[in-house]
């Protein structure tokens, strides 16, 4: 008879663990997407208010000469909190690769504080603009689809909008990324920012002028396989294929 009192306990105490359990991951699941949710509705009017800025200081200058000064406080705090996107990655809510989004956050962080802000003579450049552009409508249309396919309410325009602006915007923006960085290259010969020189306690060598080189030349490998993936994505969203994947 206890043996019997003892299994029915028991089975009585997995079936409420098992229940627990659900309940955690329901609850896990729910504070994702609420998470998630808020995220995007942030970023996107975040990249929103960076569009406005920037239409403004055209309308009242008439010129694109120090649009990057007046909005540059924006576009760094919205550009550096995309850090977020790998911790994402990382804690598993979304399901994408940690590398390809590493390596996305990354290189525009590495504009952002490592050219731009810290190459200042090239802040004017016109190919800072063409960056600058393609950045913003490609943030406001990618978050806000997330936005409104975690809402389960995506209107087709954002759809559409989210797998063809990036045919133009992404070449332009590489474009842009490229040209910055090679007017950047004669400020930074002259100035050996960044640079370790030997002899040094250290005993190392880093030459930031050549960084840059390689940099340049990483794009050649680099955007045809980001590009093509897109390409792919675009294929199977627009064609019928279900899969999507938050990794673009």
């Amino acid at each position: 008879m206890a043996s019997s009192e003892e299994d029915g306990t028991n089975g009585a105490s997995e079936a409420g663990d098992e229940k627990e359990a659900t309940r955690k991951r329901r609850r896990l699941g729910f504070l994702a997407t609420a998470w998630l949710t808020f995220y995007n509705i942030a970023m996107t009017a975040g990249w929103l208010v960076l569009a406005i800025a920037m239409v403004r200081f055209y309308m009242e200058k008439g010129t694109h000469r120090g649009l990057y000064k007046n909005i540059q406080k924006t576009l760094k705090f919205f550009q550096t909190f995309a850090l977020l996107e790998v911790v994402h990655c990382l804690i598993g809510i979304v399901p994408t690769s940690v590398l390809v989004t590493g390596v996305q956050v990354s290189s525009r962080i590495f504009m952002v504080w490592l050219v731009t802000h810290s190459v200042k003579p090239i802040q004017n450049e016109e190919s800072v603009v063409l960056f600058l552009v393609s950045w913003t409508v490609t943030e406001i249309t990618r978050y806000s689809f997330y936005t409104f396919s975690l809402l389960d309410h995506l209107p087709h325009f954002i759809k559409w909008a989210r797998y063809n602006f990036f045919i133009i915007l992404y070449p332009v923006g590489v474009a842009g990324e490229l040209l910055t960085i090679y007017a950047a290259l004669p400020y930074v010969k002259k100035s050996g920012m960044f640079s370790v020189r030997l002899p040094n306690k250290y005993n190392v060598s880093f030459d930031y002028y050549y960084f840059l080189l390689i940099t340049m030349a990483s794009y050649i490998p680099l955007f045809p396989q980001l590009y093509f993936h897109m390409l792919r994505q675009r294929r199977k969203v627009l064609h019928g294929e279900m899969t999507v994947e938050k990794d673009d």
